[in-house]
């Protein structure tokens, strides 16, 4: 609605230095670790506060404004007053004038410095015209009351920007979530004995040795220089499948040591990592956003110029009939009425009770033009892991030699039911579902890299990929092998089950696709709507998912920065993207995409990165987004039009058009209709809780 959030990617721009500035020393968020850019920012929750405050504060000064203006009275048949009551509403209508009124004129003067006039100087002008008249009438010099018109205009202008910032949501808390990917500390090796001591992450310097335990974060990016594990790096390359990495190999700082302890040297800190790069990526994509401005602000533009020239018009007229006196009634009666309440409240009050009603469904609406912009989206970009996919395997198939496939699952739960990788507890879950009780293990040992064994009911068991084969010089039996080169083709995990030597058995583990995902992507297809996937995993697993959930383009392999890319290559090629993602990853593209949708169970700088976030995982949700888009909008087009209207009629009324004929709107009427307009769009509003936004109900 207003110049203060036109831009919903940035607190740094222009178009908020009114707002910032008049609530200077009242902002500020506490810095981020390591050098996250929100030290440098106060967000739009303080905004939202600062408004709630002068709203409440003015509210309470507006009701004796209100309660004893004679207008007031008269038109409710009541009369109260009592010596000295006189000066009930010059004082406090100042008082409202210098509090409340601060914020639109400093954000007025922002606009008229700029010349980009808006919301804040069309306000600005009316509350400083209703201001002067009203004291120059102290004098009877004019007889242009308009104390409590300046009242309930301030306290309503308040209410709708308290309203609209509280419905705005900022993605600058994007870089603090990044860094909390981070551990505080490290532990830096002192010596050729192994000695370690715990430093703060910043301290860390190129070729230091770092001791990453199992479980624990790497610090920086570097090398391995002893040991070998396998890394979780499913939040920053989206590869769902833990990776092996032994001596020489690159390791990035975020990704997490799963099974044993390594040592890394050091190779980039700070800003040089491939984290840093993805902060960069995530800021630039941020502040490159379009500086479109939301549909209340270039109503608010065009209103301007029609009430400036309308006032010129007017004096001119009433001068030229030589009618000083009626020139300037006239001419302060249409630059206040040229600023109805609707206006201001159209949209917030849309903004307000579509983003609770997409509360309630689970759809957070962080940012305004995000909701907007969602109605336009011709392309949805999904990040698959977590998002079509659950993120988690599971036993797909399995496949035993002597077809006694309860034992086979029997010998391996019992195996991986003491180890921590992923793809074990998935074998361990899958007895869990299917009611197979494992033996009991004993002996357990983890062969990093290769597997795990142990002794189950006497035999001695193994459950490893394809280096457990290479270790034990095994080959898969050719009764197998047809089967599990099938199960490698479509992206799948294999484990093979050794038994005293021997391979008995294969499992088949796979991120499996969530039965949403389907339903979501035809419905998106039935409004014309392209679906994209985008992965970290291999091309053979991307495919095989496309190809069950008839997906229209897909890019896999794809690492952090190439996602940014992809979004920006779709809208070069003119298409409007929405990017749905849950991981570190997926940030960038989030930030760069015309809307950004997070889902909520993912990480918290996707979710920071994001103009909407999804509160569940069902991907069905994103058309929640699309429905309450069109729905919202339409809502803003009909309350803007009802604003419209108004000003159609009651401008030239103002003006004196009716006068030859005997008929001028005397200022108090333009006023009791300026609040009739507000309680229209109010109603109009509330149809949107009539919306049902539930993915069954939707699809």
């Amino acid at each position: 609605m207003t110049d203060t959030t036109d831009d919903a990617d940035t607190t740094a721009d222009p178009e908020t230095d009114a707002t910032t500035d008049a609530t200077e020393g009242e902002n500020g968020s506490a810095p981020g670790r390591h050098g996250s850019r929100d030290e440098d920012h106060g967000g739009h929750g303080d905004h939202a506060e600062m408004f709630r405050r002068l709203f409440w504060r003015d509210l309470l000064l507006a009701v004796p404004v209100l309660v004893f203006s004679d207008q007031i009275q008269d038109w409710l048949g009541y009369e109260w007053s009592f010596p000295g009551s006189q000066w009930i509403a010059p004082v406090l209508g100042t008082a409202i004038f210098v509090d409340g009124g601060r914020p639109f004129l400093s954000g007025g003067l922002d606009e008229a410095r700029r010349r980009r006039p808006g919301m804040m100087l069309l306000i600005a002008l009316a509350i400083t015209v209703a201001f002067g008249s009203s004291l120059i009438s102290l004098t009877e010099a004019l007889d242009l009351e308009f104390w409590w018109e300046l009242a309930s205009l301030i306290v309503v202008m308040l209410l709708g920007h308290w309203q609209e910032m509280k419905a705005i949501g900022q993605a600058q808390g994007a870089l603090s979530a990044l860094a909390e990917l981070l551990p505080d500390r490290a532990e830096r090796v002192v010596d050729d004995g192994g000695s370690t001591e715990e430093v703060a992450i910043d301290d860390l310097a190129v070729g230091d040795v770092v001791l990453v335990r199992p479980g624990a974060r790497v610090p920086a990016d570097g090398e391995i220089v002893e040991g070998s594990v396998e890394l979780d790096e499913s939040m920053l390359t989206g590869e769902s499948n833990p990776v092996a990495r032994s001596e020489g190999d690159q390791v990035v700082a975020g990704s997490v040591a799963t099974d044993s302890s390594i040592r890394v040297e050091v190779t980039a800190i700070g800003d040089e990592t491939t984290l840093g790069g993805i902060q960069r990526l995530v800021a630039e994509a941020q502040e490159s956003k379009s500086r479109a401005q939301a549909l209340a602000d270039r109503a608010a533009a065009l209103l301007f110029y029609v009430a400036v020239s309308a006032a010129v018009v007017t004096a001119a007229v009433w001068l030229l009939l030589d009618r000083a006196d009626d020139a300037v009634t006239r001419t302060i009666t249409v630059l206040i009425i040229a600023c109805p309440h609707a206006l201001g409240l159209a949209i917030p009050l849309v903004i307000s009770l579509s983003t609770a009603k997409a509360a309630g469904s689970g759809i957070l609406i962080k940012d305004r033009l995000a909701l907007e912009r969602m109605r336009t989206v011709d392309t949805v970009l999904f990040d698959k892991t977590g998002t079509l996919t659950a993120g988690e395997h599971e036993v797909t198939d399995l496949r035993a030699l002597d077809d006694d496939e309860d034992r086979l699952l029997r010998l391996a739960a019992a195996v991986e039911a003491d180890s921590e990788h992923p793809l074990a507890r998935a074998i361990v879950q899958r007895a869990a579902d299917t009611g197979v009780e494992p033996s009991r293990a004993t002996d357990f040992r983890s062969m990093t890299g290769r597997g795990v064994a142990a002794s189950v009911d006497g035999d001695d068991v193994a459950v490893g990929g394809p280096a457990l084969l290479r270790e034990f010089d095994l080959a898969v039996p050719d009764e197998l092998g047809d089967v599990t080169a099938q199960w490698e083709e479509r992206g799948a995990a294999v484990l093979h089950v050794v038994v005293d030597g021997e391979v008995t058995g294969s499992f088949a583990l796979e991120d499996a696709v969530r039965p949403e995902s389907r339903e979501a992507i035809d419905e998106l297809h039935r409004r014309d709507i392209r679906v994209v996937m985008i992965t970290g995993d291999s091309r053979a697993v991307a495919d095989h998912v496309a190809e069950q959930l008839d997906i229209d383009e897909v890019h896999a392999e794809v690492l952090p920065d190439d996602k940014d890319d992809t979004v920006t290559e779709l809208q070069e090629r003119g298409a409007i993207v929405a990017m749905v993602g849950d991981g570190v990853n997926d940030a960038p593209a989030l930030a760069r995409a015309d809307v950004g949708i997070a889902i909520g169970a993912g990480t918290d700088v996707a979710i920071e990165s994001a103009g909407v976030v999804l509160a569940s995982s069902d991907p069905r949700n994103v058309l929640g987004v699309v429905e309450l888009s069109h729905a919202s909008y339409r809502k803003m087009v009909q309350n803007l039009g009802w604003a419209a209207g108004y000003n159609v009629v009651a401008i030239p009324l103002a003006a004196g058009v009716l006068a030859p004929i005997g008929f001028v709107l005397p200022p108090a009427v333009g006023a009791a209709l300026m609040s009739l307009s507000t309680i229209v769009v109010a109603a109009n509003a509330q149809l949107l809780r009539r919306l049902d936004l539930r993915p069954e109900q939707i699809s």
